[in-house]
């Protein structure tokens, strides 16, 4: 029987949904995302190399989504939350105390960092949510299910505020010392340690996420049950019926390879933004407050969208988003010191702008047996693009690294004009793909409205 107290009538009263808010602030908040590409190149990885371990999360992502989700049913939704929390704490172990410097070690270090990230974040993926909806739903108030998702964006905006900010601060150890000294405290923080501490920061998060996950409960309804394989083996072909669905259906067909167009190239910016920071002269503890405020312009994107969307057509709304990257992405390109972050905004608004006409334009048009399979089918062809990307640039660096104009270089030079390079390329790279993107919707379209 429902509980039918008034504590159960506030859906925020509930364990399981306090310590769901809690999961997706201590998962997701996380210190080091603000200084990102610059950590791994500071601790002696190459650009090529930065670029492939974010090729192997995104596999691994891939490979473990479905799987994820049948072990979801078969061993408990909050045994996977809680593996989640574990093998965060693990990943950042790892890498906390790695030697700088020393490439050979730090690689493997980071690229097993980097395969338990991709298996955490495949773990967590909608686990959390449906163990709090669930609760939600036991308690007959599953259609207060909006309250909970509006308190918990707004304290993970709040979190992700002041995380990349202070995150970014502590990594500038010039900036961190001066303000140590102003404080009167008679110490220093070396730039070795500095490096560490966004990590460590994260690390006390996982303990944290460990500790929230361990007083979850699992709902009745979805107690553990059937066999792993033989869910995993179902998952697939649930997966598999929803390409095959979206390959017969012209218009979502379409609206996912689109999808694909705009976030790859924007997430792969947004993965290698704090090197473009350094290379355009900010200081590192401007990183921190940059990313907060783009994540702050984000949230007038959703009524934009929306706008868009309900009064604008679906071509529109594609070259809209084309000229708005294109631009951005080119601007950003001329390196002009300190200016050349005021483009991001353009290609910033991208991310969340594509992220609204995707679920718009597939909520629109797909019926409810296959809504849930083909927005994680959409997850995963999203991952795939964003993983091919990364291995497009290692391949890049790795070509360029053996040109005569960067063998004649200072040593100290060669990374920022390898970079400065290739992100040049990026505004023809998206140009080539939005016109073959273009060509192939109004054929498919046209084909199909002939037939």
């Amino acid at each position: 029987m429902p509980d039918q107290s008034s504590s159960a009538k506030n859906p925020l009263s509930l364990p399981n949904v306090k310590r769901f808010i809690a999961f997706r602030i201590l998962f997701n908040a996380r210190f080091y995302y603000p200084i990102f590409t610059i950590l791994f190149l500071d601790f002696g990885l190459t650009l090529e190399q930065f670029a492939i371990l974010n090729t192997v999360w995104a596999v691994t992502i891939v490979c473990l989504e479905v799987p994820s989700g049948a072990l979801a049913d078969t061993l408990g939704r909050r045994n996977l939350v809680v593996l989640a929390a574990f093998i965060m704490v693990a990943e950042m172990l790892l890498i906390a105390f790695a030697p700088i410097g020393n490439t050979s070690i730090v690689f493997y270090l980071f690229l097993a960092n980097r395969i338990l990230s991709g298996a955490a974040e495949a773990a967590a993926s909608g686990a959390d949510e449906a163990l709090a909806y669930d609760s939600l739903k036991e308690n007959g108030i599953e259609d207060q299910w909006g309250k909970v998702l509006e308190r918990q964006m707004r304290l993970q905006s709040v979190a992700f505020v002041l995380a990349m900010s202070l995150g970014a601060m502590l990594y500038d150890f010039e900036k961190l010392n001066a303000v140590i000294q102003f404080l009167g405290f008679d110490f220093s923080i070396s730039k070795s340690l500095a490096m560490r501490l966004p990590i460590i920061g994260t690390l006390l998060l996982g303990f944290g996420a460990v500790y929230t996950t361990l007083g979850m409960k699992e709902t009745s309804e979805n107690e553990p049950v059937g066999n792993s394989w033989k869910t995993i083996r179902q998952s697939f072909a649930s997966t598999l019926e929803a390409g095959s669905w979206i390959l017969k259906t012209p218009l979502a067909l379409v609206v996912i390879c689109a999808g694909m167009l705009f976030d790859h190239i924007v997430r792969m910016v947004l993965t290698l933004n704090s090197e473009f920071y350094r290379q355009i002269e900010l200081p590192e503890f401007s990183f921190g407050f940059i990313g907060a405020g783009l994540a702050m312009f984000g949230t007038i994107m959703p009524k934009l969208g929306k706008a868009m969307a309900d009064h604008r057509s679906k071509t529109f709304n594609f070259l809209a988003l084309t000229a708005s990257v294109a631009i951005g992405l080119w601007l950003m390109s001329q390196f002009v010191p300190y200016w050349s972050a005021l483009p991001m905004v353009l290609v910033y608004s991208g991310i969340f702008l594509n992220g609204f006409f995707v679920s718009h334009y597939l909520n629109q048009i797909t019926d409810s047996k296959h809504r849930a399979t083909v927005l994680s089918f959409k997850g995963l062809s999203f991952n795939l693009a964003y993983g091919a990307i990364g291995y497009i640039y290692a391949n890049s660096i790795a070509r360029l690294r053996q040109t005569d104009a960067i063998a004649e270089l200072p040593e100290d030079a060669v990374e920022g004009a390898l970079f400065q390079t290739a992100f040049s390329w990026g505004p023809y790279y998206f140009l080539i793909l939005a016109a073959i993107t273009f060509a192939f919707a109004a054929f498919r379209l046209k084909t199909a409205e002939q037939t």
